[in-house]
């Protein structure tokens, strides 16, 4: 009786085995390494600008500086920066249907007050988190007043104490001692100089 089974595999007359050889892989090629190497290259690169991109925020060339810090300097800050650009960051809230006080008039206009000194609607930065509702006042009081000459660039409305949506702090772009100030009446001008007219604003996270 033969050794040979039914599928033809049996011993060879030096005692081996028809067995196929096992596969052998040659591992990755250098195509495929570089091929890794750029997908993960790219995916590196996209990481580094959502981290780093967010922290940056708007106009990383410029000087930036907490409104705690701004808030807590010794000088006004219209002394201590002059009518340079910085970024500022912080908490924006805003009042608009209860604020009181004087509304932007007609560009032109020499009987209504200027964008600069209008205090409707008013708009702040704050160093903390606003955690309710907040007077038009207290706001004033604890926080960085903002201005645009178009009223612009600010974001919407949020309710109270829900901060800037409630999220993140924002980092404005601006300058203090507007040239405008000087067409802001005599009681205002002090006021208008230290208000931080803001160009543009992003988030300081993303």
């Amino acid at each position: 009786m033969s050794d040979v089974d039914e599928n033809g595999i049996g011993p060879l007359p030096d005692g081996g085995y028809p067995v196929p050889e096992p596969p052998t892989d040659p591992g990755p090629t250098r195509e495929r390494w570089m091929w890794t190497a750029i997908v993960v290259g790219t995916g590196l690169f996209i990481f580094a600008l959502m981290v780093f991109g967010g922290f940056g925020g708007v106009r990383p060339d410029l000087q930036q500086v907490s409104v705690g810090e701004v808030l807590s300097g010794s000088q006004l800050p219209a002394d201590r920066y002059g009518s340079s650009e910085i970024r500022i960051s912080g908490w924006f809230a805003q009042v608009t249907a209860t604020c009181t006080g004087p509304t932007a008039g007609t560009p032109g206009s020499s009987s209504a007050p200027s964008w600069l000194e209008a205090t409707c609607p008013m708009r702040v930065l704050l160093p903390e988190q606003p955690s309710g509702q907040m007077s038009q006042d207290e706001l004033l009081r604890k926080g960085l007043r903002l201005a645009a000459p178009n009223g612009q660039p600010f974001p919407p409305q949020t309710p109270p104490g829900a901060g800037t949506a409630g999220l993140e702090q924002l980092v404005f772009v601006g300058h203090f001692d507007d040239p405008a100030a000087q067409h802001c009446f005599p009681s205002r001008v002090l006021q208008c100089r230290n208000t931080f007219v803001a160009s543009e604003y992003a988030g300081q996270l993303r």
